[in-house]
């Protein structure tokens, strides 16, 4: 699962990567949310473009957008077939560029949350779907949902599951939308290398959407395990004096 992500790049290093015309100039993030805008690179007559959409797919079918649930991951496994996400990835593959997503692994009763990063730094491009939404008044909304796959080894230590990333050699593979047969693209959703990315603990202040700062993303020391305390000793129960009744003597 992918619930929040940074996005710290600045616009001049994501448009080198990933290779858009468009020149956003858009703040750093630390802590993107559902529901927020967020930025996609998806192919437009052939060609790549940059948009900002809504995070939290809406099908182009849904009749009452209130009444459906809000999409924010869509298991790889599964992506092809299911009715919510079987037209977006045939015809709307998109990246969604983002420098790492966090995490969250139970340690007693608490959460520690991490931040997974390329240990190189870079920016990482996160496999998703996009779709348009019209409504009855001839309103659009756009909007994605980032595609998830089984964690790799490191993660799968804080979570079972992983967003899918995609390499810049394999940009073009997956934007490619020609071809609906989505084959050659569906094999692309798989854990990313074990060494590709590095996890450090994190304060739980990213828990609350509203934090949206840099310390977000420094490291913490762990949340240490506290031992269970020991059951107290039971006391004996005291015995009962004798009434008298039922004694012979």
């Amino acid at each position: 699962m992918c619930g929040r992500y940074a996005l710290t790049a600045t616009p001049e290093v994501l448009r080198a990567l990933l290779g858009y015309p468009e020149m956003p100039n858009f703040p750093p993030r630390y802590n993107v949310a559902p529901t927020q805008p967020i930025a996609i690179v998806r192919l437009v007559n052939r060609e790549r473009h940059f948009a900002l959409v809504r995070w939290g797919l809406l099908p182009s079918w849904v009749k009452d957008p209130k009444a459906f649930a809000l999409l924010i991951n869509a298991r790889g496994e599964t992506v092809s077939d299911k009715p919510a996400y079987k037209a977006a990835m045939k015809r709307r593959r998109c990246l969604i560029p983002a420098d790492g997503f966090y995490e969250w692994k139970a340690v007693g009763t608490h959460k520690q949350p991490y931040f997974i990063r390329a240990k190189s730094g870079a920016p990482l491009a996160l496999a998703g779907l996009w779709e348009t939404w019209i409504g009855p008044n001839g309103e659009e909304l756009e909007t994605a949902v980032i595609v998830t796959t089984a964690g790799n080894r490191m993660l799968s230590t804080i979570h079972d599951r992983m967003p899918v990333i995609i390499a810049p050699e394999q940009f073009d593979l997956w934007l490619d939308n020609r071809n609906e047969d989505t084959g050659a693209a569906a094999a692309l959703i798989r854990p990313a290398p074990d060494d590709l990315l590095e996890a450090i603990a994190v304060s739980a202040e990213v828990n609350r959407v509203a934090n949206d700062n840099p310390k977000l993303i420094e490291r913490v020391d762990e949340i240490a395990v506290q031992p269970k305390p020991a059951p107290k000793p039971r006391r004996p129960a005291p015995s009962k004096k004798p009434d008298g009744q039922g004694m012979l003597f």
